[in-house]
């Protein structure tokens, strides 16, 4: 990876505050000319420093009041296990966040739902039934404290 000279982190940073701004307002904002600031953005995408541009949709006004973390722990490691798994989680949308994890646990994800009734159908008729998982710990998220999608540039 080429490392990011302070224009890039300037430019990345306003991007990842508000990732819809067109190039002039971008470039005004970073202190550089139009074209210069669109070669730059060009070269952090194609580098894929800049993966993508999306909308943060607030999942309480689609109606998913309730968030959790599920750690899980499969019943072994074996290549089919762990590929049943990861597909299963690759298409399912309750899960927004999957890691694979260190500890007594496999894997930590991060599931919405309409309710807690509605996180415990998909635990017990979506996870439990998969017959891959040997346990899994549920926790409610009571209050998001902190939530972006805008890494340090430092």
């Amino acid at each position: 990876m080429t490392p990011l000279d302070e224009t890039d982190k300037r430019l990345l940073a306003i991007l990842q505050a508000e990732g819809r701004l067109p190039i002039q307002e971008l470039a005004a904002r970073a202190g550089l000319s139009t074209s210069p600031c669109w070669r730059r953005v060009r070269k952090l995408e194609e580098s894929g420093v800049i993966r993508g541009y999306a909308a943060l949709v607030d999942a309480r006004a689609l109606g998913l009041l309730t968030r959790a973390y599920v750690h899980v722990s499969l019943v072994d490691h074996s290549e089919e296990t762990i590929r049943r798994f990861d597909a299963f989680v690759a298409q399912e949308p309750q899960i927004v966040d999957c890691a694979s994890v260190t500890g007594a646990d496999d894997y930590l994800l991060k599931v919405v739902a309409r309710d807690p009734e509605a996180l415990e159908h998909f635990l017990m008729h979506r996870i439990l039934r998969l017959g891959i998982v040997r346990a899994s710990t549920t926790h409610f998220v009571l209050g998001q404290k902190k939530e972006t999608t805008a890494l340090p540039l430092d």
